[in-house]
């Protein structure tokens, strides 16, 4: 299993990363390699709403489906794969001495046994950390910029 943890500083209040990151319609324009982030159902938001999920990583699409397991309005997102890769992503917010936001995120993921998943590995590992350093990177500039200048963190 593989496991990633990324922290950065957002000069955003709290309230408007949560927002940001909750809003599934966002999703494809901030992590990296999503193509396709689609409710299943009528539920988008909160715990236990389902999401398709296509991710393009080089050559390879990769499929899966993903459901909120853990929702806190302003403090977390836990999102488990149900179908397709195995994967966990936690999205933890927690607002800094001088209002802006710590973004943290731990992801974990398994990629399948045999011929199929050492293929996928020579894939999906080596891109991985980049990806989420992206990732990072984009969302705190995305969330930034709804906030204005307000916020010095």
């Amino acid at each position: 299993m593989g496991h990633i943890h990324r922290t950065a500083l957002a000069r955003t209040d709290v309230s408007t990363g949560f927002a940001y990151v909750d809003d599934y319609r966002n999703v494809p324009d901030w992590m990296f390699g999503v193509t396709r982030f689609d409710p299943v159902g009528r539920q988008s938001q909160g715990l236990g709403a389902i999401f398709d999920v296509t991710l393009q990583l080089g050559p390879k699409a990769l499929h899966s489906r993903v459901r909120i397991t853990e929702w806190e309005r302003d403090r977390v997102i836990v999102l488990d794969s149900i179908d397709g890769i195995e994967s966990s992503s936690t999205w933890r917010f927690t607002q800094t001495p001088d209002g802006g936001t710590e973004l943290a995120v731990d992801f974990d993921y398994t990629l399948p046994g045999g011929l199929l998943g050492r293929a996928l590995a020579k894939i999906v590992e080596p891109i991985v950390g980049t990806a989420i350093a992206q990732t990072e990177a984009t969302l705190r500039d995305k969330v930034e910029k709804l906030s204005g200048p307000h916020v010095d963190a």
